[in-house]
């Protein structure tokens, strides 16, 4: 590959990943409209950049397109690799079925096949709503079609408790010894990933499943940032192996705790980190794992689980601590950042004099929240002043739950 780029080049476009034919469109376009000296007047070069964008917009939408067909095209030979190889997950059958049947796109096709398993499984029917608002429509459109589809009636009253009582028959059905698990109960690889809605929970009744690569990482992995969160040390971390649970930190007696682990009424948040053959095992394992208010997966990218991760590390809490949950509406305007959470809103207020910066914290008046007070009695500030702008939007948001889970005298 050149180290020097030639954009009117072809051959510089192949060397970097483009087809033949949109390498060559590349650089007709660049040979027909290249940069002007830089010391051509300025509204010239502004003209000529403005004239090239055009002429590339048509060739950037093919691209658009094309990416996108790509896209589909995988998506649906994965999930056909799956079936094939003898993957259980009712829903990529759904997925096909959607496809074949109801000439569905990918996207609506996963909506469908996300309503006939929660109509399946017994659940109330909840639309995707995290889509753009031009999507929302088709989205919800093929998620009602497949919740009707697998046996859901939103108009009967009795529709979530006629499908609850036949959700034990849902199959397939993971089979262990002579108990059977009911797919009313979602496989540890289908939770949800972590959000700051559910209410928080004291950090002596979390549970987090660590794979072993997670543990192996050492400083760099979650078990780090883990020991950075006060009052975390509390959390019951069970270790997860393809052939079974370890007890990692958190209890005297491993064997007591591993044995009563599906019976077990001390925890009510359960978080998984944990991929590949271990969650495998999980969900092989689901009915080992006691059932809790919030049960959650990290996904996705390393980045993305790390995110994940700081949310629910967010909503731990000692005993003698009380903050508001709910997910917060941050918003980025002119005069700095916001967020509100019910009638309160956290303001960044600027730099504070000689040092730090200003946050501040106002009720549905538009003033300053004063005279709130914790269930404790502490008198909350309704304006503080933190050191570090990195940890800006972690102190708005812890200062804003306070203040949201406040009383006023």
């Amino acid at each position: 590959m050149s180290t020097i780029f030639d954009p009117a080049d072809p051959a510089c476009w192949r060397a970097r990943g483009r087809e033949a034919s949109v390498a060559e469109a590349l650089g007709t376009v660049w040979q027909r409209l290249p940069d002007l000296p830089f010391d051509a007047p300025l509204d010239a070069r502004m003209e000529r950049t403005r004239q090239r964008a055009l002429a590339l917009r048509p060739l950037h939408d093919v691209i658009a397109l094309e990416t996108e067909r790509r896209r589909v095209e995988n998506n649906f030979r994965f999930v056909e690799r799956q079936l094939a190889a003898g993957n259980r997950d009712p829903r990529h059958g759904a997925i096909l079925h959607a496809r074949d049947v109801h000439r569905l796109g990918w996207d609506d096709a996963v909506a469908y096949a996300d309503g006939s398993y929660a109509a399946r499984a017994g659940w109330n029917a909840r639309p995707p709503t995290t889509v753009a608002e031009s999507k929302a429509r088709t989205r919800a459109s093929a998620y009602a079609m497949g919740f009707r589809d697998g046996g859901g009636r939103p108009d009967d009253i009795f529709d979530a408790a006629r499908r609850t009582l036949v959700a034990t028959a849902f199959e397939p059905a993971i089979a262990r010894g002579d108990r059977v698990a009911s797919r009313a109960r979602p496989l540890p690889s289908l939770w949800p990933t972590p959000t700051d809605r559910p209410a928080p929970v004291v950090w002596s009744r979390r549970l987090l499943l660590l794979g072993a690569g997670e543990i192996a990482e050492g400083p760099l992995g979650l078990l780090a940032m883990l020991e950075a969160a006060p009052g975390a040390e509390a959390v019951t971390i069970i270790a997860v192996r393809r052939a079974g649970l370890a007890l990692h930190r958190g209890a005297d007696d491993a064997e007591g705790v591993l044995a009563g682990l599906s019976s077990s009424d001390r925890f009510d948040d359960i978080l998984v980190a944990a991929d590949g053959l271990e969650l495998a095992f999980l969900d092989r394992e689901s009915t080992s794992l006691p059932l809790v208010r919030n049960a959650e997966r990290l996904q996705n990218s390393r980045l993305q689980q790390r995110a994940q991760f700081r949310l629910w590390l967010a909503r731990g809490r000692r005993p003698e601590e009380q903050f508001a949950a709910g997910h917060i509406r941050w918003s980025k305007i002119a005069a700095g950042l916001s967020g509100k959470l019910g009638e309160f809103t956290v303001r960044y207020a600027g730099p504070a004099i000689p040092r730090g910066h200003r946050i501040c914290v106002e009720d549905a008046t538009g003033h300053l929240a004063a005279g709130h007070r914790t269930a404790g009695g502490r008198l909350l500030d309704a304006e503080i002043i933190i050191s570090n702008r990195a940890g800006l939007r972690a102190a708005m948001a812890q200062h804003l739950r306070l203040f949201a889970a406040s009383l006023r005298f």
